[in-house]
Formats: C-alpha cells, sequence, structure tokens
C-alpha cells in the first residue's frame, strides 16, 4: 500500500509537472528566438538612415561595424545592383523584399532577416542571417535547469507522499500485529487509537472487539471449570459405593476407573482455567504409552488384539497433556464404540520433521460415507463429537486431521501433530 501510494503522487506529480515545464519550456525557446531576431532586426534597422543619406563610403563602414559588433553577416544589396558587406547569393526572399516587402524567412541554417529600404533611385535590401544557435543561446541550460526543477519537486512530493503513507500504513500494521496476537490466543491485545479518523475508528472498534471476546472467554472457562467442579461430588459418591463392593478386585477396578475420571476432571478444570495463557506442550511418547495402557484392559476384557507403534521419548508436540489425552481416547473410544467385539486395532505414533503424527486404524466396517470429522456427524446413534475433538487438537498446533480406509479393511485415522517450538513461534 505505501508502494502504491507514493506511485498514485508520482503519477499525478508526473503529469502536472509536465503540463507546466513542457509548454514553459517551449516558451523559453521562442522567447530566446525573438530575442534574437530583434536584436537582428534592430542591427538591420540603424543602417537605414545610412543609406537614406547617400554616403556610399559611410554605409559601407557602417555594414562593417555592424557585423563586428553582432558577429552576423550583414548584406546590402544597393538598386543598381551593387553589394556591400559579406557577400551572399540573391535568394528568392532577397528578390521578395527588392520588391519593398520586409520579410523573414525561416532557414535550415537559421532566420534570414531582409528589411527593405525605398529611395528614389529603387529598393535597397539590408540582409542579415541569425544563425540556429544564436536563436536557441541559453536554452539549453533553461531546459537543463527546468528539469532539475522538475526532478527536485517530483522527488519532494513523493517524498511527503511516502511519509504520509509510511504513517498511514504504519498505523495499519498495528492494527494487524494486534489482530494476529489476539489470532494467536493474546486476548489482553489492544491496539493504539491514533491516526487518521478511519483507522482511529477502526482501533477503537477492534478494542472492543478484543474486549468482548476477552470477557465471553473468561466466562465460558470459569462456567466449563464450574460445570467440571460439579462433577467431582457425584464422583466422590461413586468412589466410595466402589470401596463399599465386597469383591475386591471388583472395587479396586471401578475405583481405578473413578479415578481415571475425577483426573480427567481435574485436567478439564486446570486446562479451562490456564488455557489462553500461552502455548502448551507435552511428550506425546509419553502420552501414548499412558492411554494405550488404560486402554489394554477393555480390549483384553472384548478380546481385541491392540498393537502399539512408538517413536522412542521424548517427543515434545505442541498441545498440551490432557488435550493429546483426550485427542487420543476420543479415537480410541471410536474403535470400541464402532467395531464389534474382538475387532483389532493399531496405535502407531511416528516422529516427523516439526512435529509428530499419531495414526489410529482398526479392522473394523470402516467410515460409512459422509463428512465423519463434522462436528456432531455420526452414524452409530453417538454424539459425534471425537473425531471433531480430534481435529480441533490437531489445528491448534498447527497440524490436521486426516480420515479414510485402511489396509486391508478398517478405518484409519491420521491426526499430524506440530511441534512445540512451532507453536511458540506464531
Amino acid at each position: 500500500m505505501r508502494r502504491r501510494l507514493a506511485l498514485l503522487v508520482a503519477a499525478a506529480m508526473a503529469l502536472v509537472l509536465t503540463a507546466f515545464l513542457l509548454p514553459l519550456a517551449l516558451l523559453i525557446q521562442t522567447v530566446a528566438a525573438e530575442r534574437a531576431v530583434g536584436a537582428a532586426t534592430t542591427e538591420a534597422q540603424a543602417l537605414v538612415p545610412v543609406i537614406a543619406a547617400g554616403d556610399h563610403r559611410a554605409l559601407e563602414l557602417a555594414v562593417q561595424e555592424a557585423t563586428g559588433r553582432s558577429g552576423q553577416p550583414f548584406t546590402v544589396y544597393l538598386p543598381d545592383g551593387g553589394v556591400l558587406g559579406t557577400p551572399a547569393p540573391r535568394t528568392n526572399g532577397v528578390r521578395l523584399a527588392a520588391l519593398g516587402n520586409s520579410v523573414t524567412v525561416a532557414r535550415d541554417d537559421g532566420r534570414e532577416i531582409l528589411i527593405a529600404v525605398g529611395l528614389a533611385q529603387g529598393t535597397t535590401v539590408i540582409r542579415t542571417l541569425v544563425p540556429t544557435a544564436e536563436l536557441r543561446h541559453g536554452v539549453p541550460q533553461a531546459w537543463l535547469i527546468l528539469a532539475l526543477l522538475g526532478v527536485v519537486l517530483l522527488g519532494a512530493g513523493i517524498a511527503v507522499a511516502d511519509r504520509l503513507a509510511r504513517t498511514v500504513v504504519g498505523e495499519i500494521t498495528g492494527l494487524a500485529e494486534v489482530s494476529h496476537r489476539l489470532a494467536d490466543g493474546a486476548l489482553d491485545a489492544r491496539a493504539d487509537v491514533t491516526g487518521p479518523p478511519e483507522v482511529r475508528a477502526v482501533a477503537g472498534a477492534l478494542n472492543h472487539l478484543a474486549g468482548r471476546i476477552q470477557h465471553l472467554v473468561r466466562a465460558e472457562r470459569e462456567a466449563v471449570a464450574d460445570l467440571s467442579h460439579r462433577l467431582r461430588t457425584p464422583l466422590t459418591a461413586l468412589r466410595l459405593e466402589a470401596e463399599a463392593l465386597a469383591d475386591p478386585q471388583e472395587a479396586q477396578r471401578i475405583g481405578d476407573q473413578v479415578a481415571a475420571v475425577n483426573q480427567a476432571v481435574t485436567d478439564l478444570i486446570d486446562g479451562a482455567r490456564r488455557r489462553g495463557s500461552g502455548p502448551a506442550s507435552c511428550d506425546a511418547a509419553e502420552v501414548v504409552a499412558e492411554r494405550v495402557a488404560f486402554w489394554q484392559v477393555l480390549a483384553e476384557d472384548e478380546q481385541r488384539a491392540l498393537a502399539v507403534e512408538s517413536a522412542a521419548g521424548p517427543l515434545p508436540v505442541g498441545v498440551g497433556r490432557a488435550d493429546l489425552s483426550a485427542c487420543l481416547d476420543a479415537l480410541l473410544g471410536n474403535v470400541f464404540s464402532h467395531t464389534p467385539p474382538g475387532t483389532a486395532f493399531t496405535v502407531r505414533l511416528t516422529a516427523r520433521p516439526g512435529g509428530a503424527v499419531l495414526t489410529v486404524a482398526d479392522e473394523g466396517p470402516g467410515f460409512r460415507g459422509g463428512d465423519p470429522t463434522r462436528r456432531g456427524a455420526s452414524g452409530a446413534g453417538s454424539s459425534g463429537l471425537g473425531l471433531d475433538i480430534a481435529r480441533q487438537t490437531a489445528e491448534a498446533c498447527g497440524g490436521r486431521l486426516t480420515v479414510g480406509d485402511a489396509t486391508p479393511r478398517g478405518a484409519l485415522v491420521t491426526v499430524e501433530l506440530g511441534a512445540a517450538s512451532v507453536l511458540a513461534a506464531r
């Protein structure tokens, strides 16, 4: 934008300067030519009284003096055919002047000035030639001054326009930086309300929008944390009932499940209050190992073959531990919900440049048309939020989620996770 404004001003000033300086340059050329012709005409007319006096010797001396003063050739054609001064052929202009007409003739080498002097014995013609160099004397220097003046004015105009454009563009750039900071989660970012009225209006509107978003996000986080905190009471009651079971192993199993749910609630509360305070990260290899161990018990109960292929840790990714756990739980929960017992599945974690790749593949019926990643979309009576949770987790750290068919059959979900350093640099 700054460059475009400068170019626009430069083009406008160039047109104005051209419209002003070009006629001025032509006027200077015309004035210089008229000055030279006028000086030569005055010098020639000074010979008229001498011609009228009829003194041949005095006329010859006067012609020589005129030639010496002006540096231009002067020739006098007498009625009897005699010629005084610098010899010159009788041109058509000379013959026209001999008829009693004073004329100025434009030639390739200059301008020929012819003055007719009527006498009793006939017409005497005074001739002089103003060369082209004399007609253009001082014109190139004047044109050079005009060109330099035009360049200076154009440069000054561009400099002023660039300064103004830099001010406007700087304000707009500041607004863009604030919007990027807001997009990255810095909800306390605010724009400086400075600059032209239009820019100030946009800055004020952006600050109002940022304040509103910050208020809504804070209210949402507190609501989520409050709701999660309310779940603690029924979980505590459930844990107490599990401890009262007669079978110690059953009590231990249910107690472990309740403890896991309680930890998930705690993570939800902490995550809701911590989200937006800065980029999160975790060791993907450690989280995958932990969640696979959690689901291993249920897989054994349903006689599902579980294969795990995980890269050696640590493998840092740009997503929080709770979010990655929720992502993997959602994917594994889909496997148990949408495939019959006994269906084998595989969890694979591999490193990639700039992050990691998490894949979950099963040998079930696969996806049955539609867009399974669309929020709320499900063909099996579930909430349809599992893949959407995984998608949001991937996109939050600069990755993406893709779904497809596994080989030879089944569903394949791939989650690309960005590195922790990538998220921090955004």
